[in-house]
């Protein structure tokens, strides 16, 4: 597949890209109210019980080459949901190159009265894969463009939460390690970025309407140096805590909506569409993504009544 000058717009229409050719960007998820561990491990075991789930992404399809993303999470309260450990499996493909990841996540909690605050750790692996052997290349020499690009770093994150019954609000950098990488090729080498932090900023509040209704309006900052900063800004109608209805913006360029149901007492189900404008790629290419969830009640002291829940 020769797609070179549309996964070069691709990286370089990614909002929170970073500037250097292989710069790569964090997975991009809409759907981060479900499951907020996928950006900050302060969320580990937070809400009292264990819960598990996978999740799949298709950003702009129809667009060849555009990013692809699967994450897979378990996570559980433990020692009286004083300490929380969990899971993160993730696969991100943008074009010609493919990030994987396997993290494990920390959590220590503590409770004043009805709040609760959580500091978070993450550790894992992290692998950089590139295959440019698809790709028109105009300098065969140029190191940033060699053959199969295949870097493993090590990964470190933290975070924060202060959540009670109508407030959540988080502080995390997933990745605080900068990561650079050497570039071969047949006319020498150079050192170029691979990764630069993510820095994430989430708050939300919940509105008791009545016995039935409540209004969770929230936003997420996200910031990569030499960027502009991205927001979120969303607001989700939870119904009989069994059913959620929802519409978001990123940057106000592009909007969408998102739907959740649960099944029984443990399962749930949902999905999040997407549809850009024309200062972002196009209205013709929407993204689309699919959760399904477990959440269940493992030890004595885990609780159903889920801290600040969807």
């Amino acid at each position: 597949m020769r797609r070179f000058y549309q996964t070069l717009c691709i990286l370089l229409l990614a909002l929170s890209a970073v500037a250097p050719a292989h710069g790569q960007i964090d997975p991009l998820y809409a759907q981060y109210l479900n499951n907020p561990l996928v950006i900050n491990p302060a969320y580990t075991g937070l809400n009292k019980e264990l819960n598990a789930s996978v999740s799949f992404r298709k950003q702009w399809a129809g667009f060849d080459g555009s990013p692809t993303t699967f994450n897979a999470t378990v996570h559980t309260s433990l020692f009286d949901n004083k300490m929380g450990a969990g899971l993160i499996l993730v696969s991100d493909q943008i074009g010609e190159y493919k990030n994987t990841m396997a993290i494990g996540t920390y959590s220590y909690k503590i409770q004043m009265d009805r709040t609760f605050i959580s500091f978070g750790l993450q550790a894992g692996v992290v692998n950089y894969k590139g295959d440019n052997n698809d790709l028109n290349i105009l300098d065969e020499n140029d190191p940033y463009f060699r053959k199969n690009m295949n870097i493993t770093k090590p990964l470190f994150g933290a975070g924060i939460i202060l959540t009670n019954d109508n407030l959540f609000l988080g502080l995390s950098v997933p990745r605080m390690l900068k990561t650079k990488g050497t570039y071969q090729g047949t006319s020498g080498s150079v050192e170029g970025d691979v990764y630069t932090q993510h820095f994430y900023g989430m708050a939300s509040y919940i509105i008791f309407i009545n016995e039935r209704l409540r209004l969770k309006p929230a936003t997420l900052l996200k910031y990569v140096q030499g960027n502009p900063l991205s927001v979120d800004v969303n607001a989700v109608l939870n119904i009989d805590e069994r059913y959620g209805v929802g519409a978001f913006t990123r940057n106000f360029n592009t909007y969408g909506f998102l739907a959740q149901a649960k099944f029984g007492q443990s399962f749930r189900f949902a999905y999040a569409f997407e549809l850009p404008t024309g200062s972002s790629v196009g209205s013709n290419f929407t993204s689309h993504e699919v959760t399904l969830g477990l959440n269940v009640a493992v030890f004595d002291f885990h609780d159903i009544q889920r801290v600040n829940s969807f």
